[in-house]
């Protein structure tokens, strides 16, 4: 850029500091398109902001794929004016997915670790929590759109037990289930920094991350309402529209400009033609 217009680095930095502009910074979005995304949103909040007395409302969803990776060198601990280190490559030796519900009023988490990600293992998860879960709860389950969870066997499932209601996201709006955060939580303290020789050293790992937040729960809390969420939204489609409506006006008055000079194009071949007649 100081190249380009012509001053110093420290110009630019600073210019860009005053505007508050920050370049080298893209952070990742996306607006629902989901017809019923308002109605879905309140529900979801609702339950978050509001959940109904005598019940238990579980945030449920499937991280899959977790890979158990061994480095192939040991790394260097950490010291005085070092930091620890580990190496950039590494071993595979296998996946596992961990089922999760969060608890939303105490904080607890409900996990388990299956080989693979199909209905089957859902209606086994669905299984364990009908046997945490109090008899006496109706249980509100928030979870995503994926296939599994409205497979034909599931809605079966859930029709034997009645006092499951299942309450979906609007689609994709997967901050929207709470039980992600916990995810990343999992990722950063115990998953990304981790060395493991195969698939039970993983599980065991994240069922022992798992009874340590179990030891001291923190209770989730949603903090911003749905009308405020949908304003949000609204803002942004009225600024993703104002800048494709832009666009396609650059667009349209190019293609004119194109239209009008192959027409000159055109009209000064003709009267060529003609002179030459």
């Amino acid at each position: 850029m100081a190249k380009a217009v012509g001053i110093s680095p420290s110009s630019v930095r600073r210019i860009w500091a005053g505007q508050g502009l920050q370049p080298h910074r893209v952070r990742a979005f996306k607006i629902s398109n989901d017809p019923k995304f308002a109605d879905k949103l309140r529900d979801v909040v609702g339950l978050y902001i509001d959940p109904p007395d005598h019940t238990v409302v579980l945030s449920v969803d499937e991280k899959s794929q977790i890979q158990a990776l061994d480095r192939t060198q040991p790394g260097l601990p950490m010291k005085k004016g070092r930091c620890a280190t580990m190496t950039h490559d590494y071993k595979r030796n296998g996946t596992t997915t961990l089922f999760a519900a969060l608890d939303i009023l105490d904080g607890k988490v409900i996990g388990r670790c299956m080989q693979r990600h199909r209905h089957q293992e859902f209606i086994r998860f669905l299984n364990t929590i009908e046997r945490e879960v109090a008899a006496d709860k109706a249980v509100h389950v928030v979870l995503d759109n994926y296939a599994t969870h409205k497979h034909p066997r599931v809605r079966a499932w859930l029709a034997r037990h009645p006092r499951f209601t299942f309450h979906f996201t609007p689609t994709s709006c997967s901050w929207a289930n709470a039980v992600e955060g916990w995810f990343a939580k999992l990722t950063r303290q115990r998953l990304k920094r981790g060395v493991f020789t195969s698939i039970v050293e993983l599980q065991t790992a994240i069922n022992r991350f798992i009874a340590e937040a179990n030891g001291k729960p923190k209770p989730f809390v949603w903090t911003k309402s749905s009308d405020a969420i949908l304003a949000a939204v609204q803002r942004g489609r009225q600024a993703l529209e104002a800048i494709h409506s832009h666009v396609r006006l650059c667009q349209m008055q190019a293609s004119e400009f194109v239209a009008c000079e192959q027409a000159l194009v055109l009209g000064s071949s003709g009267q060529g033609r003609r002179r030459g007649r």
